[in-house]
């Protein structure tokens, strides 16, 4: 019950929950989400969908969240403090996608960024090889945008993608499986330049290009910057403007943990380079808190 003894307060948190799988080395996953929310003054939420044993150098045991958990999780979160974007990771099982799906339009989240987590960076495999029709069948029209890359973009087409030329193709191809908007994500490809593609149903394609930076701390990369694209979501920016902020960041996190040491293996990137307060979002008198 609400304590009348306190004023009551006119602003809140633009707050973003991820429902993602947990990273126990810190670099992916929910332990990412949240670095990345609080680094562009957002207040981040979680419901996590499994646990990883995992650290730079791979992944050595998945341990599920039964359904009924991840349920609970969402229940509690939404119905008391309510979000403005979401971002979702990693969904290993059916059952599991189901329960996102059930939650997605039970509470009528609109500003959904789904992250398709199928193999880690260390190319391990994270989803069940049965989960993926499900996934595409019973999000990808629900979610506002997806943001594979070209491992995930080739699991979901059944083809690689080989070269640059290639990436208007598959992106047309992904949003013929249902998707709103795809960010089809060129890290994986060869060569100095970085090209990303995001195709929206009905709107001008956008073509993001940048210089690779020369790092091996990659890890977590497609984590944070879907999860900074739902930050800017909740900020209040356009899907697009969205898009061209979450990718500054990330350029600029790679850059900054480049001479980083974390680990033996692939370490994350420096999501805390440029820490912002929370950013408060003046609340309507009306505004209910989903």
């Amino acid at each position: 019950m609400l304590n009348t003894a306190y004023p009551q307060p006119l602003h809140r948190y633009a707050r973003v929950l991820s429902i993602a799988g947990s990273d126990s080395g810190g670099g992916a996953g929910i332990q990412a989400d949240l670095k990345t929310f609080g680094a562009l003054g957002c207040y981040g939420m979680t419901a996590i969908t499994a646990l990883t044993a995992q650290n730079t150098q791979g992944v050595s045991g998945i341990h599920a969240v039964p359904p009924d958990f991840l349920k609970a999780q969402l229940q509690a979160v939404i119905e008391d403090i309510g979000v403005d974007a979401v971002k979702i990771g990693m969904l290993h099982s059916p059952e599991i996608v189901r329960v996102v799906a059930w939650a997605i339009r039970h509470y009528r989240l609109e500003q959904v960024v789904l992250d398709p987590v199928m193999v880690a960076t260390s190319g391990d495999r994270l989803i069940q090889s049965e989960t993926i029709e499900v996934l595409q069948h019973e999000l990808f029209p629900l979610v506002q945008v997806i943001t594979p890359n070209l491992d995930e973009a080739a699991l979901l087409l059944g083809r690689p993608i080989a070269n640059a030329e290639a990436l208007d193709e598959a992106a047309a191809d992904l949003l013929a499986l249902g998707a709103r908007a795809v960010l089809l994500k060129g890290g994986h490809l060869e060569g100095d330049a970085l090209v990303d593609v995001l195709a929206e149903q009905g709107q001008p394609w956008l073509h993001l290009r940048s210089t690779r930076i020369a790092s091996r701390n990659v890890h977590g990369t497609g984590c944070t910057l879907s999860s900074a694209i739902a930050a800017h979501l909740a900020l209040g920016l356009p899907l697009r403007q969205a898009v061209e902020q979450a990718r500054r960041y990330i350029v600029s996190a790679i850059a900054a943990g480049a001479a980083v040491e974390t680990g033996h293996g692939q370490g994350p990137l420096n999501h805390g380079f440029s820490p912002l307060p929370l950013q408060l979002i003046t609340r309507p008198p009306s505004t209910t808190s989903v």
